[in-house]
């Protein structure tokens, strides 16, 4: 459990009655207030409207009083003129892998600090399924050690993310409450993918899922939602009735509308928000109180190239949104989603005072942040030096294969005698009712890859157990085309287990035993030599280290790349193939609409091809 503290890092009920009875005599001035900010104007987000020339009092790391310049009674210890900007609040993010930066949070914080971002609701089930017990202690040990950045964990509903899934971390109904009776910093309960677990009665999570559902009802958390390829009324109908707040998955005009007329919260992601925007103006929605922007997933090299929470607000601005509109749809609108208004999403008293201070509204353009009441940034640089956190072994020794790899674990072995086997294939993004099934050739007893039809393997390697427990299946249109080369993976999203994709197996076993000397990350093999690694050495998820390091690995990474052959099969999207498969990381996801997957062999699916919808096994060859 996560010692609590008697200051306002972290958020408890007791430590909140103390700090606000003393905010209070703050505002009325029979206190002194640490500072003072002067501003040329600012945004009052709850009317959408601007108020020249103004004062942010400020006691510790909260504000205690805002109103008109000189009109504050009280005595100031330090004055700030920054009478030449405009002052927004901080931005927030209502959903967010913080994981997918692959940076570790006090990382995370001084990348996204100086564009604008203050606060993120963290959706985890990435670290939770790598070490669930350890979940609440990770996300709150950056802000114990001093960042400024507010994390609002919600903990992962899909941990694991189905019944055919294991290892890491396990949550249910007294997971859930544990953790929100723990710390008032944990809002809620992370998206829940798995609708088929959530509508049928008889999918083997069906009882977990809701248990964890009941928890958060009891101590009045928010239930997020995840309604990926949702388009039916009737699912729309059941999916809201069933308790579920939110979608973050809408791609179209028309679904956005059929989900926000059942009453689902909308947060819109960059890769549909201006198509979504513009579709939604043209059709005459006015009121945007039920939406906010998020980011999802981005990692830190995407991020170094186009920003944070600010590059979405940019989008929505360029989309024909007010830029007031923009900026609700970042801090209040979020913040009362997630019932975190007495904390975040304005400035007002008694939040975290937590400011943007922009020099030009429409383009966005931020002069400096600051955080906890101090200032954090100018212009794109970080001020405040990174917390230095010792992460302990349960962090940094994820990676659990107590044994060296060989090609064997990769082979897949023929019926005795014949010359083809058939094989079920899959392909990335495959949310085909059935999986593709092709003859493939036989050779010294194992079935065979096919690269002339594009054909390579794929393998999920355990790496809870300490067994490496394998499973392996041909794909189609994936994967080198090069001989002897191989790509493997830590991060794979939801489980994460290892996840290999090679034109043979004993270049497969080599890079997976990368893996386990960095503990996790990325690591490319061509002919006997590692080409490139990446080092994700906390969770096998992040980094403990600038962005700029982590960036260099991977322009490294994809400057080996580009030197193999990659398989590419025209149906696919060209915005993700042909090139270098990094988006094989979300090729195993389990949740809806995907139906047939591979997944590390467990025992209601041992050969680790199942039907997640259904709950059907098949063999790979037979």
């Amino acid at each position: 459990m996560t010692p609590s503290l008697p200051t306002d890092q972290l958020i408890n009920a007791a430590d909140e009655v103390r700090i606000r009875q003393n905010l209070a005599l703050v505002a009325l001035g029979k206190r002194p207030a640490d500072r003072i900010v002067r501003v040329g104007r600012l945004l009052d987000v709850y009317g959408r409207n601007w108020h020249a020339d103004q004062e942010i009092v400020i006691a510790g790391r909260r504000i205690a009083w805002v109103g008109p310049a000189g009109a504050y009674s009280g005595e100031v210890g330090e004055r700030v003129d920054a009478g030449n900007l405009s002052a927004v609040p901080g931005f927030g993010e209502v959903h967010k892998h913080i994981e997918s930066s692959h940076l570790t949070p006090e990382y995370e914080a001084a990348l996204v600090l100086p564009h604008g971002n203050t606060w993120t609701c963290e959706a985890s089930h990435e670290f939770s399924n790598v070490d669930g017990p350890h979940n609440l202690e990770f996300w709150l040990t950056a802000r114990l050690a001093g960042s400024p950045m507010k994390i609002f964990p919600l903990p992962g509903s899909a941990v694991p993310p189905t019944a055919y899934e294991w290892g890491g971390g396990h949550f249910g109904y007294a997971e859930q409450q544990s953790f929100l009776q723990q710390q008032l910093m944990v809002a809620g309960l992370d998206e829940v993918m798995d609708w088929p677990a959530v509508w049928n009665p008889e999918n083997p999570s069906y009882e977990r899922l809701w248990g964890m559902i009941r928890a958060t009802f009891e101590q009045r958390g928010v239930v997020e939602g995840h309604a990926a390829g949702m388009r039916a009324i009737d699912d729309i109908n059941a999916f809201a009735a069933a308790g579920m707040a939110s979608d973050h998955e809408a791609w179209t005009t028309q679904e956005v509308q059929d989900k926000l007329r059942r009453g689902l919260f909308i947060e819109l992601r960059p890769h549909s928000l201006a198509e979504i925007v513009t579709g939604l103006r043209a059709a005459g929605q006015t009121d945007w109180s039920n939406f906010a922007l998020c980011t999802d997933d981005r990692s830190c090299s995407d991020t170094l190239k186009i920003g944070a929470t600010d590059h979405n607000v940019r989008l929505a601005i360029q989309a024909g949104l007010a830029p007031e509109i923009a900026i609700q749809m970042v801090t209040i609108n979020p913040a009362r989603h997630m019932r975190l208004t007495p904390w975040v999403g304005a400035i007002a008293p008694g939040r975290f005072a937590d400011i943007v201070l922009l020099d030009d509204l429409q383009t966005l353009a931020i002069d400096q942040v600051w955080a906890d009441g101090e200032q954090v940034s100018a212009g794109t640089k970080f001020l405040r030096p990174v917390p230095s956190i010792a992460w302990p072994e349960w962090a940094t020794h994820t990676i659990n294969i107590e044994r060296e790899m060989t090609a064997d674990d990769f082979a897949i072995p023929a019926v005795p005698g014949r010359d083809t086997m058939h094989a079920a294939v899959l392909r990335p993004f495959h949310w085909d009712d059935d999986f593709i099934t092709m003859d493939l050739p036989v050779r010294d007893g194992a079935v065979q890859r096919d690269s002339d039809r594009n054909v390579t393997k794929f393998a999920i390697v355990d790496r809870f157990s300490g067994a490496g427990k394998t499973s392996k299946m041909f794909w189609l249109g994936t994967g080198p085309s090069t001989a002897d080369v191989a790509l493997a993976c830590s991060m794979g999203h939801d489980k994460h287990n290892i996840w290999v994709v090679g034109s043979s197996d004993s270049a497969m076993a080599q890079a997976v035993n990368a893996l386990r000397q960095t503990q996790g990350g990325w690591a490319l093999v061509r002919n006997g030599v590692v080409l490139a690694t990446v080092r994700y050495e906390v969770g096998g998820l992040m980094t403990q280290r600038p962005p700029a390091e982590l960036d260099a690995e991977m322009q490294e990474l994809y400057r080996q790349g580009e030197t193999i052959d990659w398989m590419y099969e025209p149906t696919f999207s060209p915005r993700w193939w042909p090139g270098f498969p990094e988006r094989l990381a979300f090729a195993t996801l389990t949740c809806a609409p995907w139906r047939w997957v591979l997944v590390a062999p467990s025992p209601l699916a041992p050969d680790g091809l199942v039907n997640v919808a259904t709950g059907q096994t098949h063999p790979v060859v037979w």
